[in-house]
Protein backbone atom coordinates (compact mmCIF):
# COMPACT_ATOMS: atom_id res chain seq x y z
CA UNK A 1 0.00 0.00 0.00
CA UNK A 2 1.36 3.44 -0.94
CA UNK A 3 0.98 5.83 1.25
CA UNK A 4 -0.53 9.30 0.66
CA UNK A 5 -1.10 12.54 2.80
CA UNK A 6 -3.86 14.50 1.62
CA UNK A 7 -3.13 17.93 0.08
CA UNK A 8 -4.37 20.10 2.97
CA UNK A 9 -4.26 17.53 6.00
CA UNK A 10 -5.59 18.07 9.50
CA UNK A 11 -4.28 16.93 12.22
CA UNK A 12 -5.72 14.60 12.84
CA UNK A 13 -5.29 12.79 8.95
CA UNK A 14 -1.21 13.57 9.83
CA UNK A 15 -1.73 11.19 13.15
CA UNK A 16 -3.67 8.83 10.84
CA UNK A 17 -0.61 9.23 8.04
CA UNK A 18 2.05 8.85 10.67
CA UNK A 19 0.37 5.11 12.38
CA UNK A 20 0.26 4.11 9.05
CA UNK A 21 2.98 4.48 8.68
CA UNK A 22 5.00 3.48 11.11
CA UNK A 23 3.48 -0.03 10.05
CA UNK A 24 4.72 0.19 6.72
CA UNK A 25 7.85 1.03 7.68
CA UNK A 26 8.11 -1.71 10.54
CA UNK A 27 8.89 0.67 13.59
CA UNK A 28 5.44 -0.64 15.51
CA UNK A 29 7.12 -2.99 17.48
CA UNK A 30 9.14 -0.24 19.66
CA UNK A 31 8.67 0.28 22.99
CA UNK A 32 7.25 3.60 24.37
CA UNK A 33 10.28 4.41 26.08
CA UNK A 34 12.84 3.27 22.79
CA UNK A 35 10.12 6.05 20.82
CA UNK A 36 10.36 8.33 23.77
CA UNK A 37 14.44 8.12 23.42
CA UNK A 38 14.11 9.04 19.87
CA UNK A 39 11.72 11.66 20.09
CA UNK A 40 14.64 13.60 22.82
CA UNK A 41 17.22 12.57 20.17
CA UNK A 42 15.17 14.67 17.13
CA UNK A 43 14.73 17.25 19.52
CA UNK A 44 18.57 17.67 19.96
CA UNK A 45 19.15 18.03 16.26
CA UNK A 46 15.89 20.31 15.87
CA UNK A 47 17.95 22.48 18.92
CA UNK A 48 21.27 22.42 17.08
CA UNK A 49 19.22 22.98 13.59
CA UNK A 50 18.37 26.22 15.19
CA UNK A 51 21.74 27.26 17.36
CA UNK A 52 22.83 27.04 13.53
CA UNK A 53 20.27 29.70 12.25
CA UNK A 54 21.11 32.31 15.04
CA UNK A 55 24.83 31.82 14.37
CA UNK A 56 25.77 30.22 17.39
CA UNK A 57 29.24 28.52 18.40
CA UNK A 58 28.26 24.33 17.27
CA UNK A 59 31.21 21.48 16.83
CA UNK A 60 32.40 22.26 12.60
CA UNK A 61 32.39 18.13 12.76
CA UNK A 62 29.00 17.93 13.38
CA UNK A 63 26.26 16.37 11.55
CA UNK A 64 24.58 19.15 8.95
CA UNK A 65 21.05 19.96 10.34
CA UNK A 66 18.04 21.59 8.66
CA UNK A 67 15.39 22.98 11.19
CA UNK A 68 12.73 21.91 8.63
CA UNK A 69 13.64 18.40 8.32
CA UNK A 70 14.65 18.26 12.13
CA UNK A 71 10.78 20.15 12.69
CA UNK A 72 9.44 17.93 11.01
CA UNK A 73 10.86 14.22 12.35
CA UNK A 74 9.90 16.09 15.75
CA UNK A 75 6.33 16.12 14.79
CA UNK A 76 6.54 13.17 13.43
CA UNK A 77 7.78 11.35 16.55
CA UNK A 78 5.02 13.13 18.07
CA UNK A 79 2.26 12.17 16.74
CA UNK A 80 3.44 8.52 17.03
CA UNK A 81 3.58 8.80 20.65
CA UNK A 82 0.11 10.42 20.53
CA UNK A 83 -1.16 7.02 18.62
CA UNK A 84 0.97 5.02 21.26
CA UNK A 85 -0.67 6.45 24.11
CA UNK A 86 -4.58 7.18 22.18
CA UNK A 87 -4.10 10.91 22.40
CA UNK A 88 -5.63 13.01 19.42
CA UNK A 89 -3.87 15.43 19.08
CA UNK A 90 -5.96 18.06 17.81
CA UNK A 91 -8.70 17.65 20.36
CA UNK A 92 -5.96 17.71 23.05
CA UNK A 93 -4.56 20.91 21.37
CA UNK A 94 -8.01 22.41 20.88
CA UNK A 95 -9.28 21.43 24.77
CA UNK A 96 -5.80 22.79 26.48
CA UNK A 97 -5.96 26.04 23.99
CA UNK A 98 -9.42 26.69 25.79
CA UNK A 99 -8.23 26.37 29.53
CA UNK A 100 -5.41 28.76 28.09
CA UNK A 101 -7.63 31.15 27.17
CA UNK A 102 -9.29 31.68 30.28
CA UNK A 103 -5.58 31.78 32.42
CA UNK A 104 -4.13 35.50 32.88
CA UNK A 105 -0.35 35.27 31.67
CA UNK A 106 1.88 37.07 33.69
CA UNK A 107 5.55 37.55 32.00
CA UNK A 108 8.60 38.84 34.09
CA UNK A 109 10.54 41.16 32.18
Amino acid sequence: MALELKTNPTLQDLQAYVAEMIKERGFDQETLPEVFMLFLEECGELVKAARKTQTIKVDRNSQEYHVADEAADVLVILLDICNYLGVDLEKAFRDKEEKNKKRVWEYNK
